[in-house]
């Protein structure tokens, strides 16, 4: 996610910053509504069955939260309901417990803008222990019916929460299939009063683009919806034939079906953390090229702006051979550029396909860089290293602004140290309002702190230890945890461990410390008194 800057180098960001596929999938939906009842909110629906039962402290501790850190029931004992969360201190009923997830397939059946159509979610997963009852994380549409290995099963919901009991408990380690069958909204959004503003289905002229983060896939379909969590997904997406679908990954097949209707089928190709999914249906235009080592890049724009941005988005190669030198190999099989023909304040790194509202590609050469790279060093730090819980998102942020500010240094924009020293002297103000950079509340997530905040703590690494094994550092993170979720002290200890030096005491000043430290090398730097 990225946010800019206003009025100065480094100051805070405006505030202001599936488908029922084919007949057999159609009829198969159409009879999973003819016998169901439907209940939403807080309503329970058994669906034909009966009634069954500030200050410093060190980082965090290495363990994700959730159900893949905490041992699971001993064998043999009574089947009893998964957690509804994973135990995220920032969001605690994110994500769910007593079961794994192996695979997402999404079935959508787009019909219009603004309109609601008919969806389905199967998910496979794997009991961590015995179930009598389990969780997703589901914040809307109606429900229709769910399933559990093809038995109906009963469902509540409340809140955020559908919680399901299977027609006969889950026993341990054993494979189950849940389908969830309801109607999808493309309208349905919620808001934050930080960077991220408007989220989950973003409408456009001619359909949507998906801006899923921090916790807008629930608004999606049914997930396992934290961003330790990740699955390989599925998408079947159905439109009609003058609009286009596209989602993360590799375009598998296209089928036209009776009626003038079009089924596009996609697959993740790599485990995907819910947040980070994307679904774009509208009238535009796939440009495919070609990245460092013959990486297809596939860019999605609409019609009518695929000439006005092209001298941007033809950048991409550059960007990928830069960060490359940084931190090392590209982690993902493509990559590409997604126009937003809409009013998104900021732009998104949904993995593979990254979204940029259309603005940030039609103004300055250096500002839309910024955007870029940013999102494509996302691929790094935060999407291939997935972040522990959501305290550790100063990693994958800071990262992000870090390189974008590097890059741009060496681009025509800001110098580095400029950008610095402007964060430096506005880091205790920050901290007062927002938490420290490892310290974020539920409301002050994606505040500047986030950003250029925590892209001062990496520059103050780099500081201490020097360029090179400032660099050492960084490749050894990503190349250590490709793939997996990572936490604070997991960068601390690998940092003290690669620098040979124990860190720990430094970075822990920097990430949790009511004050500012000083800055290595540079004596002279001040921080502005804070004010209330």
């Amino acid at each position: 996610m990225e946010i800019m800057s206003v009025d100065s180098p480094a100051g805070p960001p405006s505030q202001g910053p599936g488908k029922a596929g084919g007949t057999r999938r159609h009829r198969r939906t159409a009879l999973a509504l003819a016998g169901a009842l439907t209940l939403t909110g807080a309503a329970i629906c058994y669906d034909l069955l009966p009634r069954t039962g500030h200050g410093a402290r060190a980082p965090g501790p290495a363990a994700a939260p959730g159900h893949a850190a905490a041992p699971g029931p001993a064998e043999g004992a009574p089947p009893s309901p998964g957690a509804p969360g994973i135990g995220d201190p920032l969001m605690p009923l994110a994500g769910n417990g007593g079961y794994t997830v192996r695979r997402y397939t999404l079935d959508f059946d787009w019909q219009a803008p603004r309109t609601p159509f008919e969806a389905g979610a199967t998910i496979d997963a794997a009991a961590t222990q015995a179930l009598s009852r389990f969780d997703l994380d589901f914040a809307g549409n109606t429900l229709h019916r769910v399933t559990v290995d093809g038995a109906p099963a009963g469902f509540v919901r409340a809140g955020d929460e559908l919680a399901v009991t299977p027609a006969r408990p889950i026993p341990r380690g054993h494979a189950f299939t849940v389908h969830v069958a309801y109607t999808a909204d493309p309208t349905r959004q919620r808001h934050r009063d930080d960077a991220i503003r408007d989220y989950g289905w973003v409408p456009t002229p001619d359909g949507t683009v998906v801006c899923a983060q921090p916790d807008g896939a629930k608004m999606i379909f049914p997930a396992d919806d934290h961003p330790s969590l990740r699955a390989p997904i599925t998408f079947h997406v159905t439109t009609p034939a003058d609009i286009g679908a596209v989602a993360n990954g590799r375009l598998v097949s296209t089928t036209k079906l009776p009626g003038g209707r079009v089924e596009r089928t996609y697959d993740s190709e790599q485990p995907i953390a819910a947040q980070l999914v994307q679904l774009a249906i509208g009238r535009f235009r796939v440009v495919n090229s070609r990245g460092p080592h013959g990486l297809p890049v596939r860019d999605v724009v609409p019609d009518d702006l695929v000439g006005d941005t092209e001298e941007y988005r033809s950048l991409t190669p550059e960007h990928l051979a830069w960060l490359e030198q940084r931190l090392g190999p590209y982690p993902f099989r493509r990559y590409g550029v997604l126009v937003g023909d809409t009013e998104l304040p900021v732009a998104l790194e949904t993995q593979s396909l990254s979204v940029v509202p259309k603005d940030d590609l039609l103004g300055g050469r250096v500002q839309a860089e910024r955007n870029l790279v940013h999102e494509l060093t996302h691929h790094w730090t935060g999407d291939s290293v997935a972040i522990r819980r959501w305290s550790d998102l100063w990693l994958s942020e800071g990262h992000a602004r870090f390189y974008e500010r590097l890059y741009s240094d060496s681009h025509g924009g800001v110098s580095l140290d400029d950008a610095m020293r402007d964060a430096y002297e506005q880091h205790d103000q920050w901290r007062h309002d927002d938490g420290a950079p490892a310290e974020p509340g539920a409301g002050t997530l994606f505040k500047v702190m986030r950003y250029d905040g925590s892209a001062l703590v990496l520059y103050a690494l780099r500081e201490k230890v020097g360029a090179g094994v400032f660099e050492r550092i960084e490749k050894s993170w990503v190349s250590t945890y490709r793939g997996r979720a990572a936490g604070t002290r997991d960068f601390v200890d690998l940092a003290s461990r690669v620098a040979k030096q124990d860190l720990r005491p430094f970075l822990t000043a920097w990430l949790y410390g009511p004050h500012t430290p000083p800055m290595p090398g540079h004596p002279d730097w001040r921080v502005d008194p804070v004010e209330d």
